[in-house]
């Protein structure tokens, strides 16, 4: 889960990602955010999300993040 909120941090780190549930409803990412994340989950954990997973419900929350990455076979995200 770190290296999620590190990466988090990278693109926005005016927000502490610990203290929401929902980042895109509380305005801690955009549409552009959504695609520099996808890019760097992808770089850091040596995978490629499937354009269908790529919605905003997986990547509300710190939780929803990593049960997507761990989808993939990754088992540090959770």
């Amino acid at each position: 889960m770190k290296k999620i909120i590190d990466i988090l941090k990278d693109i926005r780190p005016e927000f502490d990602f610990t203290q929401s549930e929902d980042f895109i409803g509380d305005g801690y990412l955009d549409s552009f955010d959504l695609v520099t994340l996808v890019a760097a989950i992808e770089k850091e954990y040596h995978i490629k999300i499937k354009g269908t997973e790529i919605v905003p419900e997986h990547f509300c929350s710190l939780a929803a993040i990593g049960r997507l990455v761990a989808q993939y076979g990754v088992s540090d995200a959770i």
